[in-house]
C-alpha cells in the first residue's frame, strides 16, 4: 500500500516538476520577447501579468519535488548532540508541521479562490483570470503537503535506527 502510494505521488511531483518547468520557459520567452520588443519600441503587452501568475506555477510547482529530494533548509546545529531516538522524532515533527502548513495554505488559498470567483477578479494589463492560478497554486499545495506527510510516515515505519553516527538521515 505505501509503496503504492509511494509511486503514485511521485507520479504526481514529476507532472507538477513539469508543470513548473513549463512555466519558468514561458516567463524565460516572455522576458526574451519583452526586452527584445522594448528595444524597438513595442514591448510584449502583458509580460507583467503573465510574469507574476507564472512564478505561482514555478515556486509552488517545483515544492513537492523539493522535499521530494529533501532540497529544503535544514539546520543541524545540535543535530550531533542529540540522540538518534530525539532526531527521529524531530524529523517526524518537522514533516507532519510541514505538511499542516501546506494544508493551511491550500485552504486559505481555496477560499480566496471561491472568492475571486464571486468577484470576478482578474490581472490587470491581459485579464487572467486569478482564480484559475490560486486553484493551480491549492494544488501544488495539497500535493506539497501530501508529500510530507508520506514522508512522515516513511520516517516513523523506518524507525530511529536509519540515524547514523553523525545522526543524518539516511532515508
Amino acid at each position: 500500500m505505501l509503496a503504492f502510494l509511494r509511486t503514485n505521488v511521485d507520479r504526481l511531483i514529476g507532472l507538477s516538476s513539469l508543470l513548473g518547468s513549463a512555466a519558468l520557459v514561458l516567463v524565460t520567452c516572455v522576458v526574451l520577447v519583452d526586452v527584445i520588443g522594448r528595444y524597438f519600441g513595442a514591448p510584449l503587452r502583458g509580460a507583467q501579468d503573465i510574469g507574476q501568475m507564472s512564478m505561482v506555477i514555478i515556486v509552488f510547482g517545483g515544492m513537492a519535488y523539493c522535499d521530494r529530494i529533501k532540497g529544503h533548509i535544514a539546520v543541524d546545529i545540535f543535530e550531533n548532540a542529540f540522540p538518534p531516538r530525539l532526531n527521529h522524532a524531530i524529523d517526524i515533527a518537522v514533516a507532519m508541521l510541514g505538511a499542516a502548513i501546506f494544508s493551511a495554505i491550500a485552504w486559505k488559498v481555496i477560499q480566496s479562490a471561491q472568492l475571486s470567483l464571486m468577484l470576478n477578479l482578474s490581472t490587470n494589463i491581459i485579464n487572467l483570470p486569478k482564480a484559475w492560478f490560486q486553484w493551480a497554486l491549492a494544488g501544488f499545495s495539497i500535493l506539497t503537503a501530501l508529500t510530507m506527510a508520506l514522508r512522515a510516515v516513511e520516517i516513523i515505519l523506518a524507525g530511529p535506527e536509519v540515524h547514523g553516527e553523525q545522526g543524518r538521515e539516511v532515508l
